[in-house]
């Protein structure tokens, strides 16, 4: 496995291997691995010949300071775990590498409609951020197909947005969200908990999963529902933050014509932000209500 924290070297070593014709598979990441970013790299092995990894800690994605020093950051750590899944190439940027004339004089790439509603419209801002730095990272790794997490689900809307809008040439994988055994959706914020938050956090995917039976038994009261489950999690200790049921193609709100919905839940425990989703199919014969979250 080789590393690079420069730009002009990672470059140079691609294309070298494009010149070999081989495929290149990108997964961008943050750091703190964990199982669900290596069953990305596994994806990954999946789809190209050359498998490349990023780690960097994104500071244009961050809407408060607080979150981004916090943010867990072990590159060791990581570097060994990708090296044992046989990633072939890793970047490993600083923000002055990437950002070299500073945040502020840095030119953005927004997508609009997607990245200003729901999550988007609580932390303006971020959706301009992943999107400015993975148009980056692409021009500068210049994959085949790239895989991300499904956990992110409006994340990769608008990833797949961006990519259609841009013409970029790259195929976008989602890959489904890999779980903890007690259905805690793996994430390396999870290493924020303490111990008596780690056993609270399974609450927000069994709340998730109470909507999702609420639905498939017929109930369209999709407002009663979200603020039934905002006290399902009151009682566990959580504090809700975002409940959304939106179609999963356009995450507009339910109409006649969706014929899947997605569950959008956040909540807080403690100082950490936890995120789920779960996608449902409706029925021939059901008929969604048009109500507003």
């Amino acid at each position: 496995m080789q590393t690079f924290s420069d730009i002009a070297s990672l470059r140079e070593q691609i294309k070298q291997y494009k010149r070999e014709g081989r495929n290149i598979a990108f997964v961008p990441t943050m750091g703190n691995l964990h199982e669900g970013h290596l069953t990305l790299m596994r994806k990954a092995h999946e789809e190209g010949d050359i498998v490349v990894a990023s780690i960097f800690v994104n500071p244009l994605q961050f809407d408060r300071a607080d979150d981004l020093n916090s943010y867990p950051r072990t590159l060791d750590d990581d570097l060994n775990k990708l090296n044992g899944e046989g990633v072939d190439l890793v970047f490993t940027p600083t923000p002055e590498i990437i950002y070299p004339n500073g945040l502020d004089k840095q030119t953005f790439v927004e997508v609009p409609g997607l990245s200003h509603m729901l999550e988007g419209a609580a932390r303006p801002g971020h959706f301009r951020g992943v999107a400015t730095i993975l148009t980056k990272l692409f021009n500068i790794v210049q994959p085949d197909v790239a895989c991300f997490g499904e956990k992110d689900f409006q994340q990769l809307a608008v990833i797949r947005q961006m990519v259609e809008d841009l013409a970029m040439d790259i195929e976008i994988i989602g890959v489904p969200i890999v779980r903890e055994l007690d259905g805690l959706a793996m994430s390396s914020r999870n290493n924020l908990l303490t111990v008596a938050e780690r056993q609270l956090a399974p609450v927000l995917a069994r709340t998730m999963r109470w909507m999702s039976s609420a639905m498939r038994n017929g109930r369209d009261d999709y407002a009663s529902i979200a603020e039934d489950a905002s006290d399902q999690l009151r009682a566990a200790d959580l504090i809700p933050d975002q409940i959304f049921i939106r179609d999963a193609k356009t995450l507009q709100p339910i109409s006649e014509t969706t014929t899947q919905a997605v569950i959008l839940i956040s909540a807080y425990l403690g100082h950490v932000r936890l995120i789920d989703n779960q996608v449902l199919d409706f029925s021939v014969e059901s008929k969604p209500s048009q109500e507003e979250e």
